[in-house]
């Protein structure tokens, strides 16, 4: 069959009741890495964007799922507006950006379009990504996991294989709360946490001063009371930001950056974990 475009009622035709299935690992990839952040607005999109190119960057072949169906961020981040192929009108095909695969429910629908969803449907586009896209030959597999601890969360962790997660967080006591309930669930499920990242750590002036705009040393205190790995800081920057509205993430727009060394030394210890 001739390749065609899939939209979002051909991808999902006949899905809408999903079945249980076991826990295996993505087809077409080794290692499963979930960002989380139990807490919304910390900026774990934008991490997991540069943290997958810096992971490339280090010689691994590297993928990305973007797993918030209700507020798919990657299409807008990665510059990606056309959508995906099929092969055999069943499976899709990953569009590649930066050396990236990425797939995202928001290839599937216009960008403004809300998506009306309960839970069995959001489990059915999980089952979706993970069984029916063919993902090429993967050494890791960037799962940008929505905020909190509900559909998505739970079918990725009983019904999927992680490998890892990295929990990502700003020191805010607030966050936190958030942080420790995630932390909490991953254990109780089972599924291994790789380390936490202190996001939006500090704001650094003109003037050389750092200001600690949400609090100081929260998460790190946080990863020694779960015994968890720290992994370290991001300070806020504006041309993270920038980089990440245009379409072109800071990692891939200036490797060089200091904020883009931090996610270098991030993807070494993480994938040193994988070894």
């Amino acid at each position: 069959m001739d390749k065609k475009t899939v939209g979002l009622s051909d991808a999902f035709k006949g899905n809408t009741t999903p079945k249980s299935f076991s826990k295996n690992p993505i087809k077409g990839t080794k290692f499963t890495i979930a960002i989380s952040s139990a807490k919304g607005g910390v900026g774990k999109s934008t991490f997991a964007m540069n943290f997958a190119l810096a992971l490339k960057s280090t010689g691994s072949k590297v993928g990305i799922l973007d797993a918030d169906i209700y507020g798919p961020s990657l299409p807008k981040m990665m510059s990606i507006k056309n959508k995906p192929e099929s092969k055999d009108g069943k499976s899709l095909v990953p569009i590649e950006q930066y050396g990236i695969q990425c797939m995202s429910i928001g290839f599937l629908v216009d960008e403004e379009t809300p998506m009306i969803w309960r839970g069995p449907m959001v489990t059915s586009a999980i089952k979706t990504f993970t069984e029916k896209v063919l993902w090429n030959n993967l050494d890791f597999i960037i799962v940008d996991m929505p905020p909190g601890t509900g559909d998505t969360q739970l079918t990725f962790a009983q019904q999927i294989k992680v490998d890892g997660v990295v929990i990502v967080s700003t020191p805010q006591e607030i966050a936190l709360l958030d942080v420790k309930r995630g932390i909490k669930m991953f254990d109780k499920l089972k599924v291994p946490i790789v380390g936490l990242v202190d996001n939006m750590s500090y704001f650094k002036s003109d003037d050389g001063k750092n200001y600690n705009i949400f609090g100081e040393g929260g998460v790190e205190k946080t990863a020694v009371d779960y015994k968890k790995n720290f992994l370290g800081k991001i300070p806020i920057n504006i041309d993270l930001r920038i980089a990440a509205d245009s379409g072109k993430p800071l990692f891939e727009k200036n490797p060089q950056h200091e904020i883009s060394k931090i996610f270098t030394e991030m993807a070494n210890k993480v994938k040193q974990s994988f070894l």
